[in-house]
C-alpha cells in the first residue's frame, strides 16, 4: 500500500536535517579516495563520520590536501529533534477538548418532528390578482389538476406533497390542511408545535390559489363558505408555531412575508433588548421576492418551487433537457421512469442523488459562512435537504426571472461552476437512460464524477498550503466514503490532507467527516486499516473530546486489535497506541473499557518483545505503549493493581536504558503513574485479595523507586523533569521515620492536603467518596522524616487513614528503608540544583512542598578570606549542601501560610541520617486555624478544586511528557520539512568555504601570522579599543573564549559566568547574558555544536553543568536547547570538582573529567551516559582535547604529568601512556592533537612551560621539547589544520611556534601609542579555518590578531 509505505518511511521523529546533511556529500565533486577508510556505524545507523588512518600529511602538497579533505568535515547533526525546541518555554498544552475543537460540532442536533402541509389551491378559481398567460404552468406536484374532479385532486395533491416530504423525513408526523380556514390553521398549528415539543416544526404554504401576500405580511386564507379571504398575519402564525420552525412560502411575492417576518423579528429584539430564541431558531424559504410573481411558462410545473424543493432530481433533469444536447433524442417521459431507487447508490436514479447531493454540499461549503453551513446543512436532516435543493431552485427559477428568498440570507449560488460539473454528469447519466429503460438487464456505467472530483482533490493536496484556498472538493471526499469502490483512494487522500495541520482537521472536521470515520471503525477490510488510524490520529491530535464517541460506539477495540497485530508497521502502531492513550486520557469510562478489553496485557506483551537496544525497535512505538500505559493506570486505582500484579515494573524498567530521551522518560511517566497504587482494602470489595498482594506491592515500588533513582542524573531534561514529577507528585500519606512514603519516592506531609477539594462536604465520584476536609481522617500529621531523637520513637505521626487522590482510605502502615529514604531526599537536592531552570524550579518545588529548602554554599572562590569552613560545610556533599527552613511556600502562596509550622529545637543529627541535614520543622494540624484568612483550606493556593478535580493537585509538579508528545502527531509526517532545500544549501556553501580556508591555513605555513605580529593589521588597531575594555566583573578576567567559523563573531566569558558575543568587525557588542543563576560560578569550556550548520553554543561550568544554547548571537533572544550534569560524583574530600570539558562533532560525544576517577563520554545524541572510562591512576585530568577528525578518540593530561590517549571504539579504550612531563612534576594545562590526519600526535603543555612533542601510536618518548614559558604557562592553542602554537604565560606574553617547534613571534604589548603590556594571558584560541588568535587576558581584555594574507577585516 502506497500510504503504508510512505508512514513507514517516514513516520519518525528524527530530523529530516539530518538525513539531508548524511546524503548530500555524494553530490560534491570532491574526490574522497583515500588509502584506508573506517567508519563508526552507531545504534541509531545515522552517524557515519569519514576517518582516513594512514592519510599522509595534507603539508606535503596540495594533491595530499585534496583527497583528504572531507575528513575535516564532520557529518553528525546532534540536537535537533523536536524536544530540543524551546523546551524550557512554555508548556505544552496537548490535545484540546474546548476552544477552536469545540466549533466543528453541532452545538445542538435537531430534528423535525411534525410537518404542516396547508395548501390554498381553490381549484377551478383563479385569485383575482393574478392574469394567467395560456397555455399556461398548471401542475401541483407533477399532476393536473383538470384531469379529475376539483376536490379529489386537492386531496391527490395533499397526499403526493406528504409523500414527497416524507422521502426526505420518514419519521416526522405530518399534518395536512386542504383550503383551510384561519381557525383551523390556529389548530394545525397549536397541533403540531404540541406534538413536537422542542423538535422543530415545518410550515409548508402553497397559496396558488389566494392573492398575493399583503405589504404587512398577511397570508391569505378562506372563510368556511369559500367566499372570501380572510388574511392571516405572518405575526400571529408566529406565535402558534413558536420556535424552532421553518416555514416554506410558494406563492407569488413571497418576499412580502419574509420582510414582514424579518420587521417583527426585529421590533421583537428590540423591544427585549436583546434577540430573541425565535430569531435565531425560524428559517423561512420564498419562492420569489416581494415584487416577483412565480413563473407561468408551461416547461414549470405550477409549483416549480415546491418541485424543486421536495423533486430535485426530477426537476432538474426536465430544466437541463430543454438545454442538453439531448433534448432531440430524449423523451421527457423517460424521466420518469429512471431505474433505481434514491437510495441505492448502484443504480441510475441512486447516482444522480448522489451526484446532485455532493455538488449542492460543495457549492454551500465553499460560498456560505461556516457557523451558518453548520446550522443549515448539519444540524437537522430534513433542513439541510432543503436547502440543497433550495440552491437548485434558485438556479432554475434564476433562468425564469424568479428569484427566491431565504433567512437567514444565503449568497448567490446560481452560476458556481460546479454547477458545470453536474450538467456533465446529469448528461452521461442520461446518455444511458434509453438503453437501461428499454433492457433491464443492461449494466449501469457509474459516472466518472468522483474519479475527477478526487484527481481535483489530489491536485490540489501537490500544490496548496493553509495559505491558500481551501479544497472546494472537501464535502465531495466526504460523499466518497460512502462508496466501496472509491472509498480507500479517498481515505488516503484525506489523510494527505490532514497532515497538513491542524487547520486541515478542522475544515474536515466542519464539514462533517467525524461520524463517517466513526462508523469506518465497524468495517474489517484489512487494507482500511492503516490510513484509518492515521486518519484517527490527525482527529485526536486536535480534539480529545472525541474519545468520549469512541467509547461510545466501541471504536478502541479496533485500535487495541491493530495494536496487537504484529504485521503493521511499528510506526502505525504507535499511533494506534496514541489514540488510546487520548481515549483513556482523563476518562475513566475508556479506561475501563480499555481494561476490559485488556490493553495492559497488549502493551506489556509488546514492551517484552521489543529488547531494548534493538536497531529494528521503533522507538515511537516504545514511547507511545509506555505512554498509553501511563495514562490507563493514572488516577485509577484498579488499573494500578492490575499493574503492578502483571510486574509492569520489570517490564518498564529496561526501557530507562533505551537510547532515545523520549522512550526513557516515557518509561519514567508510566513508573511514576504505576506508584499511585493504593491500599484501600474496601474498594469494590477487593480487600481480600489485595490483604495478600500488599509485601508483593511494596516490593514493586521499592524497585521502581531504585530504577528511578537511576535516572536522576539522566543527560536529557525531558527525563529529568518527569522523575521530579514522579518525586513531587505524591499521592500517599505521610508517615514519621518508622513508615515509608505512600505512593511516593518523596514523603510529602502536605499531599493529602493537596488533592482536597473546596467543599467541606463528601462528594460521591466514581462510586467513591472524596472529602475537602484533611480532618476527615482521625491522625494528625506531625513529625518529619527527618525529626529529631524524640520524635523518632514516638507514634504522633502515624497516619491510621490516609487521603489518596482525595479518596478516603484506610491504610497500614509499611516499614521505611532508610538508606532508599535518604538516596530519594539526595535526588531531590540533586534535582533542586539542575543545570536545567525548569527541572531546578521543579525541584525545588518539590522540597519547599515537604518543608526542606536546599542550601547552596557559597562559592568559595568569592569569600577568600575565609579560610576556615564551617564544619558542617567541611562535611557536606556536593549536592547537598545542607537543608534549612524553607521560605518558599509562603512566597508561593503570597505570604498566607496554608499550615502552621512549628520550628522545634535543632538536635544533633543521627549518623544514620545524610551529613548536613538536619530536622527543618514538623506539621500539624489545627483545627481552629483551618478556616482563618491567613491560613488553612481557605487559603486560595489549597482551595482552587474545580469540579473535575484537576485543579485540586494544580501546585504539584506535572508531567508534561504526554503533551509534548502528542505535539509529534500535530506536525505533518508525511511530508519533509519545506527548508530542507534551504538546509542542504547552506551546508554546501559552508562546506566549500570550509575546505577553501582549510587549503589556504595548510599552505600558509604560518609565515603570514608572524610577519604580522610587529605590525599588526590596521583593522585589528582600529578594533582594539572597542574590544579591549571589556568589564569581566571578576578579578581574574576573560576565561574562555571562542570564535564563529562562518561570521565575525568572538564569544568570550569570565569568571562569573557572563557571556558576551561581539561582532569584531562592526566592533558591536551582540548579546551578553548569564549562563546561571548558581552562586557557584567559573567556565571551563565553550565549544561550538554543529558549527557547519545552526550552530549552537556549548557552555561547560567548572562544576561539571554543560548548558546548550541556541540563537545566542541575537539580542535576549538565547534559548536554553539541553543542559546536563556532565560528570557524575566526586573524590572523597574534594571540594571542587574542576571540570574538564570537550566536544567531538565527529562521533556526537561530549567528553567530561576533572577530580573524579573517571572519564564520562556522553552521546548528545542520545543525550545519555554511554561510557564511564575508570582512570589507571588517582590524579585527576587537567586537560582534555577530543580529535577533530578521528572519532571516538580523544587525548587527557593529568596533574602528574602523564599524557594518555583514549579510543571509544576500542574494547580496552586507553591506546597509550607516557610521562612527557618529567623535569617537573606539575600538571598540564593543555593539550590538544597536531593539525592533519595523523590521530597519535599530541602538543601537550605543563604548568612548568615545558610544550611537548608526542606521537603516541609509535609509544616514543617525546621526539620535540620546547621551553616555552619557564614556571608560567597558562594556556595553550593548536590550529586546527594551520601549523601553528600559540601559548599564554601568566607573565604577560604571547609566543608563537610552528611544528618543528620554532618560535615565529611572540605578542607582549597592545598595538596602542603607549604600548602598555598585556595581562597575564587567560585563554587562547584560534579560528577553526582561518589564522586567526583571540586572546583573553586577566585584565578583562580580549584581543584579536590576525595573518597579513587575512582579508583585511
Amino acid at each position: 500500500m502506497a500510504l503504508g509505505d510512505s508512514m513507514a518511511s517516514r513516520f519518525s521523529q528524527s530530523s529530516m536535517a539530518l538525513a539531508v546533511v548524511s546524503n548530500h556529500l555524494e553530490e560534491l565533486n570532491i574526490s574522497t579516495s583515500t588509502t584506508g577508510n573506517n567508519s563508526i556505524n552507531h545504534e541509531d545507523g545515522e552517524r557515519s563520520v569519514r576517518d582516513s588512518e594512514t592519510a599522509s600529511s595534507s603539508y606535503v602538497g596540495g594533491a595530499a590536501m585534496t583527497t583528504t579533505s572531507m575528513a575535516y568535515l564532520p557529518q553528525t547533526l546532534v540536537l535537533c529533534e523536536l524536544r530540543h525546541d524551546a523546551f524550557e518555554g512554555s508548556l505544552p498544552s496537548g490535545p484540546s477538548d474546548s476552544g477552536l475543537v469545540s466549533k466543528w460540532r453541532p452545538r445542538d442536533r435537531m430534528k423535525t418532528g411534525c410537518v404542516a402541509l396547508v395548501l390554498c389551491l381553490n381549484i377551478s378559481v383563479d385569485p383575482p390578482d393574478v392574469i394567467k398567460i395560456s397555455p399556461c404552468a398548471r401542475m401541483e406536484c407533477w399532476i393536473d389538476p383538470f384531469s379529475m374532479a376539483p376536490q379529489k385532486a386537492l386531496e391527490t395533491i395533499g397526499r403526493t406533497l406528504n409523500q414527497q416530504y416524507e422521502r426526505w423525513q420518514p419519521r416526522a408526523r405530518y399534518k395536512i390542511s386542504l383550503d383551510p380556514t384561519v381557525d383551523e390553521v390556529k389548530k394545525l398549528c397549536t397541533t403540531c408545535r404540541k406534538y413536537a415539543k422542542s423538535e422543530r416544526v415545518l410550515f409548508h404554504y402553497n397559496g396558488h390559489g389566494v392573492p398575493k401576500p399583503t405589504v404587512n405580511g398577511e397570508i391569505w386564507l378562506f372563510n368556511k363558505s369559500y367566499t372570501q379571504y380572510i388574511p392571516l398575519p405572518i405575526g400571529d402564525l408566529d406565535s402558534w408555531l413558536k420556535t424552532p420552525s421553518i416555514y416554506v412560502f410558494d406563492c407569488s411575492a413571497a418576499g412580502m412575508i419574509v420582510n414582514a417576518f424579518v420587521e417583527l423579528q426585529d421590533w421583537t429584539a428590540a423591544a427585549s433588548a436583546s434577540s430573541g430564541p425565535s430569531a435565531r431558531d425560524c428559517i423561512l424559504l420564498a419562492a420569489c421576492e416581494a415584487h416577483e410573481t412565480l413563473p407561468q411558462s408551461a416547461e414549470f410545473p405550477a409549483d416549480v418551487f415546491t418541485s424543486c424543493l421536495t423533486t430535485p432530481i426530477k426537476m432538474a433533469l426536465r430544466w437541463f433537457c430543454t438545454r442538453s444536447l439531448l433534448r432531440e433524442s430524449l423523451d421527457y417521459s423517460l424521466i420518469d421512469r429512471i431505474p433505481g431507487r434514491q437510495t441505492d447508490r448502484k443504480t441510475l436514479l441512486g447516482e444522480l442523488n448522489w451526484i446532485f447531493t455532493a455538488v449542492t454540499d460543495t457549492i454551500a461549503w465553499n460560498v456560505l459562512p461556516h457557523d451558518l453551513f453548520q446550522r443549515l446543512f448539519r444540524q437537522d436532516l430534513l433542513v439541510a435537504s432543503l436547502f440543497r435543493n433550495f440552491l437548485l431552485a434558485e438556479r432554475i427559477m434564476r433562468s425564469a426571472n424568479c428569484s427566491p428568498l431565504s433567512h437567514p440570507i444565503l449568497p448567490p449560488t446560481h452560476q458556481h461552476h460546479m454547477w458545470d460539473a453536474w450538467d456533465m454528469a446529469a448528461e452521461i447519466c442520461l446518455s444511458q437512460l434509453p438503453t437501461l429503460v428499454e433492457d433491464p438487464n443492461a449494466e449501469f456505467q457509474p459516472s466518472p464524477f468522483f474519479t475527477e472530483q478526487l484527481t481535483a482533490f489530489e491536485v490540489w493536496l501537490d500544490h496548496g498550503s493553509d495559505l491558500k484556498k481551501p479544497p472546494e472538493q472537501l464535502p465531495i471526499v466526504l460523499q466518497v466514503l460512502l462508496s466501496q469502490c472509491h472509498r480507500f483512494r479517498a481515505l488516503v487522500l484525506l489523510g494527505r490532507f490532514l497532515d497538513m495541520g491542524s487547520w486541515a482537521v478542522d475544515l474536515a472536521l466542519s464539514v462533517g467527516i467525524f461520524p463517517y470515520v466513526l462508523k469506518l471503525l465497524q468495517t474489517t477490510t484489512p487494507e482500511l486499516r492503516q490510513i484509518l488510524v492515521f486518519i484517527w490520529t490527525k482527529i485526536l491530535a486536535l480534539d480529545k473530546s472525541c474519545q468520549v464517541d469512541l467509547v461510545k460506539d466501541g471504536g478502541h477495540a479496533y485500535f487495541i486489535r491493530f495494536l496487537d497485530s504484529v504485521e503493521a508497521y511499528p510506526e502505525q502502531r504507535a499511533m494506534a497506541a496514541f489514540v488510546l492513550a487520548v481515549i483513556v486520557d482523563g476518562h475513566r469510562r475508556g479506561q475501563e473499557a480499555c481494561i476490559e478489553a485488556g490493553l495492559i496485557h497488549v502493551c506489556l506483551r509488546h514492551l517484552q518483545v521489543s529488547s531494548p537496544g534493538d536497531s529494528q525497535t521503533e522507538p515511537l512505538f516504545l514511547q507511545w505503549l509506555c505512554l498509553c500505559l501511563g495514562k490507563l493506570w493514572e488516577d485509577f486505582a484498579e488499573a494500578q493493581t492490575m499493574g503492578v500484579l502483571a510486574d509492569a515494573s520489570a517490564v518498564l524498567a529496561p526501557l530507562l536504558s533505551e537510547p532515545q530521551p523520549e522512550v526513557r522518560a516515557a518509561a519514567v511517566f508510566a513508573l511514576g503513574t504505576v506508584l499511585d497504587v493504593g491500599f484501600d482494602t474496601s474498594r469494590d470489595g477487593a480487600g481480600g485479595e489485595e490483604d495478600c498482594d500488599d509485601d508483593e506491592k511494596v516490593r514493586s515500588e521499592a524497585s521502581i523507586v531504585k530504577n528511578l533513582l537511576n535516572v536522576v542524573s539522566d543527560g536529557s531534561p525531558l527525563v529529568r523533569a518527569e522523575v521530579a514529577v514522579v518525586k513531587g507528585s505524591g499521592s500517599g500519606y505521610t508517615t514519621p521515620t518508622q513508615y515509608m512514603p505512600h505512593g511516593s519516592i518523596v514523603p510529602s506531609a502536605v499531599s493529602p492536603l493537596l488533592r482536597v477539594g473546596e467543599n467541606s462536604q463528601p462528594v460521591v465520584r466514581d462510586g467513591r467518596v472524596f472529602t475537602s476536609s484533611p480532618l476527615a481522617t482521625s491522625g494528625i500529621l506531625h513529625g518529619s522524616p527527618l525529626s529529631d531523637d524524640s520524635s523518632q520513637h514516638s507514634d504522633s505521626g502515624i497516619v491510621a487513614d490516609s487521603i489518596t487522590n482525595g479518596v478516603v482510605n484506610h491504610a497500614r502502615p509499611r516499614p521505611l528503608d532508610n538508606a532508599l529514604y535518604s538516596q530519594c531526599v539526595l535526588a531531590m537536592c540533586t534535582l533542586a540544583k539542575d543545570p536545567s531552570p525548569r527541572i531546578a524550579s521543579l525541584g525545588r518545588r518539590v522540597l519547599s512542598i515537604i518543608g526542606i529548602e536546599s542550601v547552596v554554599a557559597k562559592s568559595v572562590r568569592s569569600t577568600p578570606g575565609n579560610a576556615q569552613p564551617s564544619e558542617s560545610m567541611a562535611n557536606a556533599s556536593t549536592s547537598l549542601t545542607g537543608l534549612a527552613r524553607s521560605s518558599s511556600w509562603f512566597d508561593m502562596n503570597g505570604g498566607h501560610l496554608p499550615l502552621t509550622f512549628r520550628t522545634p529545637p535543632v538536635s544533633p543529627p543521627r549518623p544514620s541520617y545524610l551529613t548536613g541535614m538536619r530536622r527543618v520543622y514538623s506539621l500539624e494540624f489545627r483545627p481552629h486555624l483551618m478556616n482563618s484568612p491567613d491560613s488553612g483550606l481557605a487559603d486560595p493556593l489549597l482551595a482552587t478544586a474545580g469540579p473535575s478535580g484537576a485543579s485540586e493537585r494544580s501546585f504539584l509538579p506535572q508531567s508534561t511528557i504526554y503533551n509534548w508528545s502528542c505535539g509529534h502527531f500535530s506536525k505533518p509526517l508525511l511530508t519533509a520539512t519545506d527548508d530542507s532545500e534551504e538546509i542542504i544549501a547552506r551546508r554546501e556553501e559552508r562546506e566549500k568555504l570550509a575546505l577553501d580556508r582549510i587549503a589556504k591555513c595548510q599552505h600558509s605555513g604560518g609565515g603570514g601570522l608572524t610577519a604580522s605580529l610587529p605590525f599588526l593589521l590596521t583593522a585589528v588597531n582600529r578594533l582594539r579599543d572597542q574590544i579591549a575594555s571589556w568589564d569581566a566583573k571578576f578579578e581574574t578576567g576573560t576565561r574562555t573564549g571562542l570564535l564563529q567559523p562562518f561570521s565575525p563573531v568572538v564569544v568570550a566569558s569570565d569568571e562569573s559566568e557572563t557571556i558576551r558575543i561581539w561582532n569584531y568587525e562592526e566592533s558591536t557588542l551582540l548579546n551578553s547574558f548569564e549562563n546561571h543563576d548558581y552562586p557557584d560560578k567559573g567556565i571551563s569550556k565553550l565549544c561550538l555544536v554543529n558549527e557547519l550548520d545552526e550552530s549552537l553554543l556549548l557552555v561547560a561550568s567548572s562544576d561539571g553543568n554543560v548548558r546548550i544554547w541556541k540563537d545566542y548571537t541575537s539580542k535576549g533572544q538565547q534559548k536554553l536547547v539541553t543542559a546536563l550534569s556532565s560528570i557524575q560524583g566526586h573524590r572523597p574530600g574534594v571540594r571542587s570538582v574542576n571540570a574538564v570539558v570537550d566536544w567531538q562533532q565527529q562521533s556526537g560525544c561530549l567528553f567530561a573529567s576533572g577530580e573524579v576517577s573517571s572519564i564520562m563520554a556522553w552521546d548528545l545524541d542520545k543525550e545519555q551516559l554511554v561510557n564511564t572510562i575508570p582512570l589507571s591512576s588517582d590524579c585527576s585530568i587537567s586537560a582534555l582535547s577530543a580529535s577533530h577528525i578521528h572519532g571516538g578518540q580523544f587525548v587527557a593530561g593529568f596533574s602528574d604529568g602523564f599524557v594518555r590517549l583514549y579510543d571509544t571504539r576500542t574494547p580496552e579504550m586507553l591506546v597509550s601512556a607516557t610521562q612527557p612531563h618529567t623535569q617537573r612534576l606539575e600538571k598540564i594545562v593543555g593539550i590538544a592533537f597536531q593539525p592533519g590526519l595523523e590521530p597519535g600526535k599530541i602538543v601537550s603543555a605543563s604548568q612548568a612551560g615545558y610544550i611537548q612533542f608526542l606521537d603516541l601510536r609509535h609509544l616514543r618518548d617525546t621526539y620535540l621539547t620546547i621551553d616555552a614559558h619557564r614556571g608560567s604557562l597558562t594556556a595553550l592553542a593548536v590550529h586546527r589544520h594551520a601549523p601553528l602554537i600559540a601559548s599564554g604565560s601568566a607573565k604577560q606574553l604571547i609566543k608563537i611556534f610552528n611544528l618543528e617547534g620554532e618560535q615565529l613571534g611572540s605578542i607582549r604589548y597592545y598595538p596602542s601609542f603607549m604600548a602598555h603590556k598585556i595581562g597575564s594571558v587567560s585563554s587562547l584560541t584560534f579560528h577553526p579555518y582561518e589564522v586567526l588568535l583571540a586572546a583573553g587576558t586577566a585584565d578583562a581584555c580580549v584581543s584579536i590578531y590576525a595573518d597579513a594574507t587575512s582579508t583585511a577585516r
